[in-house]
């Protein structure tokens, strides 16, 4: 009897696993994503918790799993259309650790000024001339999730060079690391 319910064990976390491999074919999941999506399936058969956990640290040891890889997809995905803070939201409602997400925002931040910008162009054509202008301006580019000093650079009207000019000029040198 003993033997016959381990073997049932062994069996569905088997499945499990399929199950959660099944779902990694498909696209990257985080840790916590993955977690909640075979939740029900484990319930159903009638395995707790710990196995649920043990076999994602099973995925996460063969590399099926991995924080890294979907921080990185998910914000390739979504740089063209949101800023930095938006995406951080996001990525720690999925339960991404936090050093992941700063390493792979920092690699981007390069690049901001000039999706932000590609982002505006899409719904506004020109600067704003009025004060109720620049606020929607603002609002929406706030919303898409980018930092205010970014949305004044592109609201300003100047180039990335001009607008790093005139820091340069007002603050000192200006180093991009």
């Amino acid at each position: 009897m003993m033997q016959n319910l381990k073997s049932n064990i062994d069996k569905n976390i088997t499945l499990l696993k399929k199950r959660a491999l099944y779902y990694l074919g498909k696209r990257e999941y985080s840790r916590l994503e993955l977690f909640k999506k075979i939740n029900a399936y484990a319930i159903e058969l009638e395995l707790d918790n710990q196995n649920i956990k043990d076999t994602l640290n099973d995925l996460e040891s063969d590399n099926w799993l991995s924080d890294q890889r979907f921080t990185e997809q998910f914000i390739f995905a979504k740089k063209g259309k949101y800023g930095a803070e938006k995406i951080r939201y996001e990525l720690k409602n999925r339960g991404v650790n936090e050093d992941i997400i700063n390493n792979e925002l920092f690699k981007i931040k390069i690049e901001s000024y000039s999706l932000a910008k590609k982002v505006w162009s899409k719904k506004f054509s020109e600067t704003p001339k009025s004060l109720e202008e620049r606020a929607k301006q603002i609002r929406f580019l706030k919303g898409r999730g980018f930092d205010i000093e970014l949305i004044n650079k592109i609201l300003s009207g100047k180039s990335f060079d001009e607008a790093m000019k005139n820091r340069e000029s007002s603050v000192g040198v200006f180093v991009v690391k």
